[in-house]
């Protein structure tokens, strides 16, 4: 390993360590797939020397990739489990997840180490195409399948989902998501405003909706741009 690779291996573990498994972070799955994916290669080159800062980094479009805790925490909160448990066998071994505003790709990356098939969509097509460099700089290519279109309605030809992640901030949980779980699936996504977030976790359940909110957050807001979504 080249002395910059022992560094970011470094600063990975650092992470996982301060910002994560002391914030409260428990999945030792979630963790060791944190200590595993390079954070370095999803953020702007001029930007990597702070890749492992606990904070959100813009990487264009006005987007960002998100604070490393804010991962960790929506990936743990979608509950997704090794086929090895044999309590959850049913949604294993493999779990398909939907990746809602791909963005640099990290978070697809992150959850390819945690599930069996990961689609993920981004409606700017330039970032897209970014994250598509990024995913296979860092050997995930094969791991992750990238579509560009409208997140909001996500991907009802791959449905249906053991488990959804949205990466940004709507006023409600889209319908359209909740609709392409699976029964049990889980949907992570931001609910608020300009006023205030919180992460909620929404389970489908035979009676509806179940609903749980975490803690505060702040995201970009999730735009819908009103298209049918298409393989990028």
């Amino acid at each position: 390993m080249s002395p910059e690779g022992r560094v970011s291996a470094d600063e990975r573990a650092q992470m996982v360590e301060w910002q994560l498994r002391r914030r409260g972070i428990e999945d030792e799955r979630v963790l060791a797939a944190m200590g595993r994916v390079p954070r370095e290669l999803f953020v702007p080159p001029d930007l990597r020397d702070g890749a492992y800062a606990d904070a959100a980094l813009p990487i264009g479009g006005n987007q960002t990739i998100s604070q490393p805790y804010m991962v960790a925490l929506i990936c743990e909160q979608l509950a997704l489990r090794d086929a090895r448990l044999e309590d959850r066998a049913p949604r294993a071994p493999g779990e398909r997840v939907l990746d809602v505003g791909t963005g640099s790709g990290y978070q697809a990356a992150v959850l390819a180490e945690l599930a069996g098939e990961v689609h993920t969509i981004e409606r700017i097509p330039e970032l897209a195409e970014s994250a598509r460099a990024n995913l296979a700089a860092a050997g995930y290519a094969d791991r992750v399948h990238l579509h560009v279109g409208d997140g909001t309605r996500g991907l009802p030809e791959c449905a249906p989902f053991a488990a959804i992640a949205v990466a940004a901030a709507a006023l409600e949980a889209p319908p359209a998501l909740y609709e392409q779980l699976e029964p049990r699936g889980r949907l992570v996504v931001p609910v608020g405003g300009s006023d205030g977030q919180w992460l909620e976790v929404v389970v489908r359940t035979p009676e509806g909706p179940a609903v749980l909110r975490t803690v505060p957050c702040r995201f970009v807001p999730l735009v819908a741009e009103f298209s049918a979504p298409a393989d990028g």
